[in-house]
């Protein structure tokens, strides 16, 4: 059982798929908690239209995608914000996929792509609710900032040295 990873087209129609599930799934998990409903389908088309991916298009960022035995199974996004410093985006693995390592090698991978990249450091914002999120991020390194933007959603901010 292998994971492979690999660059991948923002706009390709797998990159539009693993974007539709992670957004389905962080939405509905934000909805459910503080509204007691999941996403409505307008809201998500909206979002998602309004969220193309396009910073994570090369030459200042970088889709990559995870295929678990050739099956797509994840992605995280990296975009250059200034000549040293990145920032991690849409890790996702798929639900079905979890517990098999994808997370971890998606991650890493990610770095290895903001270092090729010329960034010295990755940083990173999340919500209080991902908690296997903040889980994961503290097991690779990273430690938890001051906040860096002032993003609706983030109330958990992360940074990690790239050397």
């Amino acid at each position: 059982m292998t994971w492979t990873i690999a660059p991948e087209p923002f706009d390709s129609p797998v990159a539009a798929a693993l974007w539709r599930a992670y957004y389905t799934e962080v939405s509905d998990r934000w909805y459910l908690l503080h509204e007691g409903r999941r996403t409505e389908p307008e809201e998500l088309e909206r979002e998602i239209a309004a969220h193309t991916g396009s910073e994570l298009a090369p030459p200042g960022g970088r889709l990559l995608v995870a295929r678990y035995e050739g099956t797509p199974a994840g992605s995280a996004g990296v975009r250059l914000l200034d000549p040293a410093t990145a920032e991690l985006k849409r890790v996702f693995v798929r639900e079905e996929m979890r517990g098999r390592g994808g997370a971890p090698r998606l991650v890493t991978a990610a770095e290895e792509a903001a270092r090729e990249l010329g960034a010295k450091a990755m940083i990173l914002d999340t919500r209080h609710d991902l908690v296997e999120a903040r889980g994961l991020y503290t097991r690779l390194g990273y430690e938890e900032t001051e906040p860096h933007n002032d993003d609706q959603y983030a109330e958990h901010w992360f940074r990690k040295g790239l050397n």
